[in-house]
């Protein structure tokens, strides 16, 4: 987003949220405007006007949304068909039945997220040796946990600005290398 399109998203807000910006400088303005360009360089446009609109549209408290408001209401437009926990827990059940000989084809057929959640092709493999009663309960359960934790960590991820987000990867690789050695 360039700093042209932040201007016009945060006179949208000024527009709509008047009080909010009362009484704010012109300093206080321009480092506004620096700090939501920083926070929305990365992103597309038309999802952060999309948000704004959004939160414009159905906002009911009398004051502008944060950069974190429009972040997470990016999200929300972003992942309508995001799978809920009950829904991912049929698929990895499902691939369950297949997951003895198969548990490598059956893990790639899963969904980024759903794998995230199983975590190696070979979990897959133990779960479909233990008992039926056991996968159906605890380790549905266990799993729907982790699928929502995972979701979670994921969403927060997404929240964060590209330069973040990579130096966090740098760090998980420098981690990895450093437990291989």
């Amino acid at each position: 987003m360039t700093i042209e399109e932040t201007a016009k998203a945060l006179a949208l807000l000024k527009a709509a949220f008047p009080h909010s910006y009362k009484d704010m400088t012109d300093g206080d303005a321009k480092a506004m405007l620096m700090l939501w360009q920083r926070q929305f360089a990365q992103d597309d446009p038309v999802e952060v006007f999309a948000a704004v609109d959004a939160l414009i549209a159905s906002r009911t408290v009398g004051y502008s949304p944060n950069i974190g408001e429009v972040k997470e209401q990016m999200h929300k437009l972003r992942s309508t068909n995001e799978l809920d926990p009950m829904s991912a827990w049929a698929l990895v059940s499902k691939a369950c039945s297949n997951g003895i000989y198969g548990y490598r084809e059956e893990f790639a057929k899963l969904p980024p997220e759903v794998q995230r959640a199983v975590g190696a092709p070979e979990v897959l493999r133990e779960w479909a040796m233990m008992e039926s009663d056991t996968v159906q309960s605890v380790i549905a359960s266990n799993f729907q946990k982790n699928y929502r934790a995972t979701q979670e960590r994921q969403k927060e991820l997404e929240k964060l600005p590209q330069n973040v987000r990579d130096m966090l990867a740098g760090v998980a690789g420098n981690l990895m290398i450093g437990d291989a050695q």
